[in-house]
């Protein structure tokens, strides 16, 4: 069977409600990250007690802990998947209005509290998205389902990165976080219209929701390596998003020319680069894919080294932002492919939420010393030692085996519903 192309996924409704929920899902990660950091700047907050602020996104790292109580519990509306993503993004529209009201230097504690509550929410929110993903596609949907979420993801991220900086020079930031809370719904409508999976059992004791998943992965082949690649993979990606907005800033650019070409024109590029991945991911294949889109993403590092070297400079800001996300959108895509490879889907969201946390776990700590490394170090040095952090992943790579740490093959699910959720493309 031939392999569907770009256009044919996008025709498809199913397609366009993985686009939905992974705006859902993108839209509260720069809330508190980039964007928080970009109005603590303005509002005259230090580059180290900004870098400490960053631990507010811990609970992304660790999801996994709470994780088998998703896979365990439904909720008594709307399923298993569906529910949980209801409750938490009705959850994400009322705490993202409340750091509205809060200013981050007068009251950074309170802040620091509310942003740590919609992280927590988002996390949660990831996991079920993450394991409707799951259950739902097939193998050979894989590439250009995560593709999809990705562009929805990178949407999202639009809204609250160039969307937010720019709307915060108008109407203040208070205004906008309220206005980025009402921007939740995309998501509610998306859960409403989904299917709920079928044709997987769920867990029936909450020791085997939150036991077996792990034993069913670490008794695999390989597991401990594919976790070690997992975590390194992204590492340096990581480190260096951390820092990126307060760099630009830092040079000079002002919110809106951030707004529009970081965050605007940046992330349109990631959703291409995504596309462009899911395409090349079926006809490369898995490893190689991984390697070529890994070691792009690393090299892509060199352009902030570069601008930090040259000065403010709009071509150059544009330069660097479209190669590093265009990059950036192929690794993930097939990033996000080869860790539902790894997934079992009776324990789709645990294992997921194990994978997807310890891949993060190194970048976020990391990232919480990113303010004493660019101090320290001067920003060519910062963004010189990401593209390090790089090379381990890319090393490894070489030497893990084909099919490592892959599931016992388990027969594909009934579809839910015909009509709501056809295949990825007929």
């Amino acid at each position: 069977m031939s392999k569907p192309s770009i256009f044919q996924v996008l025709r498809s409704p199913r397609a366009w409600l993985l686009v939905a929920l992974g705006f859902a899902s993108g839209l509260p990660l720069l809330l508190v990250g980039g964007t928080l950091s970009a109005w603590m700047t303005n509002e005259g907050v230090n580059l180290k007690t900004i870098g400490i602020f960053t631990l507010v996104s811990s609970p992304y790292t660790f999801k996994f802990i709470w994780a088998p109580l998703m896979d365990r519990f439904a909720p008594p509306f709307m399923g298993r998947r569906r529910g949980w993503m209801m409750l938490t993004q009705l959850g994400l529209m009322a705490a993202i209005a409340a750091m509205g009201f809060v200013n981050p230097k007068d009251d950074p504690f309170t802040m620091a509290s509310l942003a740590l509550l919609v992280s927590f929410l988002s996390a949660s929110q990831d996991v079920v998205s993450d394991a409707w993903r799951t259950d739902t596609l097939s193998e050979a949907e894989r590439g250009f389902g995560v593709a999809t979420f990705v562009m929805g993801y990178r949407f999202g991220m639009i809204a609250s990165g160039a969307v937010a900086l720019s709307l915060s020079q108008f109407i203040g930031w208070s205004q906008t976080y309220w206005i980025m809370a009402s921007f939740m719904l995309v998501g509610v409508v998306a859960t409403v219209l989904a299917a709920e999976p079928q044709g997987q059992r769920p867990p029936r004791t909450l020791t085997e929701a939150a036991v077996v998943p792990f034993v069913d992965y670490f008794r695999r082949d390989g597991a401990l390596l594919a976790l070690l690649f997992l975590l390194l993979y992204k590492l340096g990606d990581a480190v260096a998003g951390g820092m990126t907005t307060p760099f630009f800033l830092k040079l000079g650019f002002s919110n809106l020319e951030v707004g529009t070409i970081s965050k605007g024109v940046g992330m349109a590029a990631t959703i291409v680069g995504a596309l462009f991945g899911g395409a090349l991911l079926a006809k490369l294949g898995m490893r190689r894919s991984l390697f070529i889109f890994g070691a792009l993403q690393a090299l892509t590092n060199l352009t902030f080294m570069a601008l930090a070297l040259i000065g403010k400079n709009h071509l150059m800001l544009a330069v660097a932002i479209c190669t590093d996300n265009v990059c950036g959108g192929m690794a993930t895509t097939a990033f996000g492919a080869f860790t539902m490879s790894l997934c079992n889907k009776r324990f789709s969201a645990t294992q997921f939420a194990l994978l997807s946390a310890l891949a993060n776990f190194g970048g976020r700590m990391l990232t919480a010393t990113s303010g004493f490394l660019a101090e320290g170090m001067g920003w060519a040095g910062f963004f010189g030692l990401t593209v390090v952090l790089a090379l381990p992943a890319l090393v490894l790579l070489k030497f893990l085996p084909e099919g490592i740490a892959a599931p016992v093959a388990e027969p594909e699910p009934a579809p839910a519903d015909s009509t709501a959720a056809p295949a990825m493309a007929r």
